[in-house]
């Protein structure tokens, strides 16, 4: 039977773990409302953004743009990975990381080179464990990812992807469908595709009158689409980050306090056989003197 003092300190701590777990579940929680509320109030304007530049390239005709353009012969892509800055949040990290290996190694089949921007300490340093070399790290963007932040990478993509520096640029992180759902994806943001998996379905077609001319709206409305694409996809992986630390901490704090239940009784037992024990000695002492 464990000493009660032992038992007394034990239980100590893990109600003090109970008490930073708990903690930390409600300020993933506020975050996360936080979170959900710029990802759903941006999710809208990129689909329909998306949906024009969609509209826009058909109603067009044969005109063409260069971010639509395809390098077949360029062996070379780019892969950016969003992880998160901080641990503590279940297999969040993990998964993203899978889907992105699973990409590097279909790339790597077909005999094409990827450079890896990895974004977020926790991906950092896991492919610094796997000595995979990477093009680029970027550790100072937190779960509250600004369109300014954002904005400087989508612009590098777009300028090698001009420069045929690479034949496509794609996207590892985490999807956020609901609050209840979400999946790591690898999303191609270039080539832009009018159709495809991560466009929204176009309803009727519709006639459109230019003016100015088709390729110089395509040219301020293309980049704007990669630019705010990649926004979301900033913006997705936060709140799926918030919602697994969220998970991740309730989990902790109610396995603390299954814990703190199991080590009560083991104190109360070992209480109570100190107590028989006492009493036994103090009987047997009194009819020894009897």
């Amino acid at each position: 039977m464990a000493n009660r003092r032992v038992l007394i300190k034990r239980r100590k701590a893990v109600r003090n773990i109970r008490k930073i777990t708990r903690t930390m579940q409600l300020i993933a929680t506020s975050r996360f409302r936080a979170a959900m509320g710029r990802a759903t109030a941006s999710k809208p304007y990129t689909n329909k953004l998306a949906e024009l530049a969609a509209d826009l390239t058909g109603a067009a005709g044969d005109v063409t743009h260069p971010l639509m353009q395809t390098h077949e012969d360029v062996p070379h892509s780019s892969l950016l990975v969003l992880t998160s800055m901080r641990g503590l949040c279940g297999g969040y990290n993990a998964s993203v990381l899978r889907s992105a290996l699973a990409h590097l190694n279909e790339r790597e089949k077909a005999d094409l080179t990827t450079d890896i921007h990895v974004v977020g300490m926790k991906g950092i340093a896991y492919f610094r464990f796997l000595k995979r070399e990477m093009a680029k790290q970027t550790d100072d963007i937190d779960d509250r990812p600004k369109y300014e932040q954002v904005e400087p990478i989508a612009d590098e993509l777009i300028r090698r992807f001009k420069a045929a520096e690479i034949s496509s640029a794609h996207v590892s992180y985490m999807q956020f469908l609901s609050a209840g759902k979400q999946r790591p994806h690898v999303m191609q943001i270039l080539p832009l595709a009018p159709e495809g998996e991560d466009t929204p379905a176009k309803g009727p077609s519709i006639e459109y009158e230019f003016s100015p001319a088709p390729e110089e709206i395509l040219d301020d409305l293309l980049p704007a689409t990669v630019r705010i694409r990649l926004f979301q996809c900033f913006l997705d992986a936060a709140v799926s980050e918030q919602i697994s630390r969220m998970v991740a901490m309730k989990a902790a704090t109610d396995a603390a306090g299954d814990m703190i239940k199991l080590i009560t009784r083991q104190y109360n037992r070992a209480r109570q056989t100190a107590i028989t024990m006492e009493l036994l000695d103090i009987v047997g002492g009194a009819n020894a003197l009897a």
